[in-house]
């Protein structure tokens, strides 16, 4: 008599196929959300010190391993960082990690370097329909930041940025910004930029934009169009940057 179907096996085998189904996650992946879930909730602001990893084991309720791929994960992201001999910290938009990670521009000759400020307004004003799809707002009200912005002592960006108005409420009366604005982000209304999307392309200087980069009109420019994103994935700040790149260009390290 031919044996029957192995029962465990096609139970095993309907178990996989639902966990397939249904976009089973991984257990570390699981415990790395519920840690993204605390930052973003504030209970472990920017800076905080992590509990130690066989703490945080015990918190979350999975073996030290787990813990370490969830930890693992959240450092690849840069939502955390590891610092040799003093623990593990949840990012802040310091100078340096905004330089490296978020400033893509470059000397020919120097590398990397960080901008200087030199011009900032900040003006309320009704979004048009496009920068509010980029935000993904229903209000009419944003704010809009222009800013000149200087490497070497000579200006090369000219920045228009906006934001929502009811997220950064009297965003105004922080005027002059600082330099690093994605610390201001933070530290004075809770909104942690977690990454950013850029496009790329190549226009020409008109009249206005000649006069503020010091070059002819019709010159090359590089156009970066940036959307940044909160650390739950929402679009906070949408970003146009004209790029003046005589002695200057755009740098990224893929990896």
């Amino acid at each position: 008599m031919p044996d029957g179907p192995d029962v465990k096996a096609l139970a095993q085998r309907a178990k996989a196929a639902a966990g397939v189904e249904l976009g089973f996650t991984p257990l570390y992946l699981q415990v790395r959300q519920k840690m993204l879930d605390k930052i973003i909730a504030g209970t472990w602001p920017p800076g905080t010190a992590l509990p130690s990893e066989q703490q945080l084991a015990l918190q979350m309720g999975v073996s030290q391993g787990t813990l370490r791929k969830a930890l693992d994960a959240l450092v690849a992201d840069r939502v955390i960082v590891r610092h040799q001999g003093r623990g593990t910290f949840v990012a802040e938009h310091d100078q340096r990690r905004t330089l490296f990670q978020f400033f893509k521009i470059a000397s020919d000759e120097d590398g990397r370097l960080s901008p200087e400020t030199l011009f900032c307004q900040v003006v309320e004003r009704n979004g048009s329909a496009e920068e509010r799809a980029k935000l993904a707002i229903s209000g009419r009200k944003v704010w809009h930041i222009h800013r000149h912005r200087a490497l070497k002592g000579r200006v090369v960006l000219v920045e228009d940025i906006v934001v929502d108005h009811a997220r950064f409420p009297l965003l105004d009366t922080k005027v002059p910004l600082p330099n690093n604005i994605y610390e201001l982000y933070e530290r004075q209304f809770g909104v942690t930029v977690a990454k950013a999307g850029e496009r790329l392309k190549a226009v020409s200087a008109d009249d206005r934009q000649a006069a503020l980069l010091g070059c002819e009109e019709g010159s090359p420019l590089l156009l970066i169009e940036r959307t940044a994103q909160a650390l739950d994935g929402t679009p906070i700040e949408f970003r146009l940057t004209r790029c003046l790149t005589e002695g200057f260009h755009y740098s990224s390290d893929l990896k």
